[in-house]
């Protein structure tokens, strides 16, 4: 009998996406969530969305939208693959744990969930192919970051140096950051459970007794936080298409 590759029983490990973006990004000072903001003819989680789906890869994707937006239902998106919305919660856990639950019956148990942020338009195809290659048969999983390079200080109540820290063995975590879908899960609730203040899967991860494995991505790969990141992320992108 012929397997059905879109069974969730299906031995071989799919990979699929999961973009939280219940966000409002308060610190970008603008009146819609900045994953709404134009950027080169597009919104920011336009161009992140496409950049995912279009990756030979990546079976679907999920994303987890805030209850009360406005924004979404007038976008037209036409994806490569398949997408499904799931309702977005307080934190960043409560939509990536909800989107799991709206995979879960489209994915088998031992697939491979790559959480990427939705104000990160940038990525890579290349670090994305990458991370896959080098976790595949990793036991636990990892996620794209950066060795740091500047120095780094450790500020007091004041606002005064208080320590310079060795940068020797810091990294900055980027996404996507990838692990299977069961494990996955049950960290995250595990550490909502507790009461844990959980800013990224890997955390959630570690706090599971996970070692999560760093994979070297590139400083292109900005999460827009501020103003000044959006004209940063419009030349990064004219540069990608420009050299496609």
């Amino acid at each position: 009998m012929a397997i059905d590759s879109d069974s969730p029983q299906h031995s071989v490990a799919r990979h699929w996406a999961v973009v939280p973006a219940a966000g409002v990004g308060s610190r970008m000072g603008t009146l819609c969530p900045k994953q709404y903001l134009e950027l080169n003819g597009g919104s920011v989680i336009e161009h992140t969305l496409r950049r995912l789906a279009d990756h030979p890869a990546i079976a679907g994707v999920v994303v987890a939208i805030a209850e009360q937006d406005e924004y979404w239902p007038k976008l037209e998106l036409n994806l490569s693959k398949p997408l499904w919305v799931a309702a977005g919660g307080a934190q960043r856990c409560d939509s990536v744990l909800s989107a799991l639950h709206v995979l879960s019956p489209h994915a088998a148990e031992h697939d491979w969930v790559l959480v990427h942020d939705a104000a990160r338009p940038c990525l890579r195809a290349a670090d994305l192919s990458r991370l896959i290659d080098e976790l595949s048969d990793d036991a636990v999983g990892g996620l794209l970051a950066l060795p740091v390079s500047d120095t780094v200080k450790r500020a007091d109540h004041s606002g005064r140096v208080a320590q310079t820290v060795d940068r020797r063995g810091l990294w900055r975590a980027l996404t996507p950051q990838m692990f299977r879908l069961a494990a996955l899960r049950e960290a995250l609730a595990g550490a909502l459970a507790r009461g844990e203040d959980i800013t990224d899967e890997a955390a959630a991860m570690e706090s599971a007794g996970h070692r999560p494995k760093l994979v070297a991505g590139h400083s292109d790969n900005i999460k827009i936080t501020h103003p000044e990141d959006l004209a940063l992320a419009a030349l990064y992108l004219r540069r990608k298409e420009n050299s496609s």
